[in-house]
């Protein structure tokens, strides 16, 4: 059975399959060579045997001519003096038509090194983040990318080559010393005409396989071209649309890893199929994927990264690419959309985070009515590890929500922190990103009438979900407020530590970080006026508060969200604790995926 030929454009993707069909041609290789150390080693004997057997005819010449017969006439002719010599000259001219050939055929098309093109490249983002050291890497990324796929084009190339040259490169010699060796024993007449049809018929078939090769290579080198300028264009029908190498993020016992897989992705049937190249070589997995969605970059402390919701799986699944075109290649097969930045907040974020943030609250105000009263309660930040493992045993795909905030192994520091982290890392704040900039204006109003109006106003403009999780989530804080003389969480407290979980803007700038009060200033407000907000919509009638004419610049009235008088303002001392926090935002899990 033939070989599977090799194709140029397999050299980019890399695939197993590709490399088991390029370890078979090694393996003939393999064979060819130990054959023709064979044929070497036969030959070398039988010439050695022929030497011997020449030497002895010689010596028996030698003693033959000791004794001297006269003979007719006053010369030897040109051929009776070549006699002599022609043993030795036909061992010479087999040795050069059998051993040197092999040798030469052996040394210079086999005996090459073999080379594997590499697929680890540097995916993380550098210690320093300097845009320039970035961009210098990544050029350099793709000029070694670029080299990797040269070397396994010419290496592909060269290895069919080998194979089709030794149809005559090493039958041929074999040909030429079989002929000089029937010549040097002066075979009968009927053995060399039995031979003669055998090496036409030989003859014939070299020549019509030289011809092949040679159109052959030409078309090799013009498609080695085409696959050069343009790799990504050259695929055999019935093809997968794209494969190529992936990294999955998985859950582990102890947080997260990441997985090497050879993903293949078929479009008309939106089946993707993951192979583990890491722990277990050759398990595979099957998926029907319903959508993908472009991974921000900030959001994650890898690069080239996007998510893909399976019919298989419950939660989304994060997929590494090689580098910025690969992943434009995987989102353009897959029909991917953009990062959604839209207010419709999808039923996965409803479900998980309803479920999240009312265990938390049941579990401080029915089971642990205790810790609500705890000094510092939210202010204190539990231990990373253990809320990367809260989260992480809670969101996990198979048993979602199945996890027990009353065992002793939760604190209420870690639940607190828990709740906390997982709002400040969803894609899509609970207030939007789209409300952001009107809630900050809103704000920054010293009118304190139209400061209301306007916030109550935004907040029915929030999608359902949503307004169902914030009013959750205000309700639960009121509560906590409620026992600040035990555990000193005033409104203002409070709004300090939810103002940037509740609120995010989109853009992460200095301007942004300089509006992170006026956050913290409009959860206080949602949290004194309650009531007035969250009892009832408003008036659809009443057109929506005009702001009032802008104000000189207070110098002493600070900012106060009713009309109680004003208090001093103590420096938080928890600002380092709230830095401690955002180390584990990468490990919470994203969930706000549009639908």
């Amino acid at each position: 059975m033939g070989h599977p030929p090799l194709e140029f454009s397999d050299c980019y993707r890399d695939s197993p399959d590709f490399r088991e069909r390029l370890k078979s041609y090694e393996q003939e290789l393999e064979r060819t060579n130990k054959f023709i150390k064979e044929i070497i080693k036969d030959g070398s004997a039988l010439i050695n045997a022929i030497k011997v057997y020449s030497a002895a005819v010689v010596k028996l010449s030698q003693s033959l001519q000791a004794f001297q017969f006269e003979f007719i006439g006053d010369t030897l002719t040109d051929d009776e003096i070549n006699i002599g010599k022609q043993p030795a000259w036909r061992i010479q001219n087999s040795s050069n038509l059998l051993i040197k050939p092999l040798e030469t055929f052996k040394k210079d098309h086999i005996g090459w090194p073999r080379y594997w093109a590499s697929g680890g490249f540097p995916l993380r983002h550098p210690a320093v983040c300097d845009d320039h050291y970035v961009s210098q890497a990544d050029q350099q990324l793709d000029r070694e990318r670029q080299n990797v796929y040269e070397a396994s084009l010419e290496y592909v190339y060269k290895i069919q080559e080998v194979h089709e040259r030794k149809k005559f490169d090493v039958v041929e010699p074999v040909l030429a010393f079989l002929h000089g060796l029937l010549t040097f024993h002066h075979l009968t007449f009927e053995l060399t005409q039995d031979f003669m049809p055998y090496k036409q018929q030989l003859q014939l078939s070299l020549q019509h396989t030289r011809n092949h090769f040679l159109s052959t290579r030409e078309e090799m080198e013009e498609l080695m071209g085409r696959v050069k300028e343009a790799p990504q264009s050259c695929k055999l029908p019935g093809q997968p649309i794209i494969e190529g190498y992936l990294y999955s993020q998985e859950k582990r016992a102890l947080g997260f890893s990441w997985v090497k897989y050879y993903c293949t992705y078929v479009k008309e049937t939106k089946s993707l199929t993951m192979i583990s190249c890491d722990q277990k070589p050759g398990s595979k997995q099957e998926f029907k994927l319903k959508l993908c969605v472009r991974r921000k970059s900030d959001s994650i402390d890898k690069r080239f990264c996007f998510d893909v919701e399976t019919m298989e799986r419950q939660g989304p699944v994060t997929l590494q690419a090689l580098s910025e075109a690969n992943r434009r290649l995987w989102i353009e097969a897959m029909d991917g959309k953009e990062p959604c930045s839209s207010a419709c907040v999808c039923l996965l974020l409803c479900v998980y985070v309803c479920l999240y943030v009312t265990l938390c609250v049941s579990v401080l105000l029915c089971v642990c009515f205790t810790g609500i009263t705890t000094e510092g309660i939210y202010r204190t930040v539990g231990s990373n590890f253990q809320v990367q493992k809260l989260l992480s045993q809670f969101f996990d795909s198979n048993h979602p929500g199945d996890v027990d905030l009353q065992s002793n192994e939760w604190d209420i520091k870690t639940v607190t922190s828990g709740l906390k982290h997982y709002l400040r890392n969803l894609e899509e704040p609970v207030m939007t990103y789209k409300l952001h900039r009107e809630l900050i204006t809103a704000s920054k109003s010293d009118n304190i009438d139209y400061r209301l109006g306007a916030i109550h106003s935004l907040v029915y403009k929030l999608p359902d979900t949503s307004r169902d999780i914030l009013i959750l989530i205000i309700q639960h804080l009121v509560n906590v407020c409620g026992h600040s003389k035990e555990n000193l969480m005033t409104a203002s407290n409070l709004g300090v530590i939810f103002g940037p979980t509740l609120l995010r803007a989109q853009e992460d700038t200095v301007a942004a970080m300089m509006n992170i009060k006026f956050q913290n200033i409009v959860v206080e407000i949602l949290i004194e006026q309650h009531d007035r907000i969250f009892r009832s919509p408003p008036e659809e009638s009443s057109a929506p508060p005009i702001p009032p004419p802008r104000a000189a610049p207070r110098r002493r009235q600070p900012i106060t969200i009713s009309k109680r008088p004003s208090r001093p303002r103590h420096a938080l001392s928890h600002a380092h604790s709230e830095d401690t926090e955002g180390q584990c935002a990468h490990t919470c899990v994203r969930v706000c995926v549009c639908m």
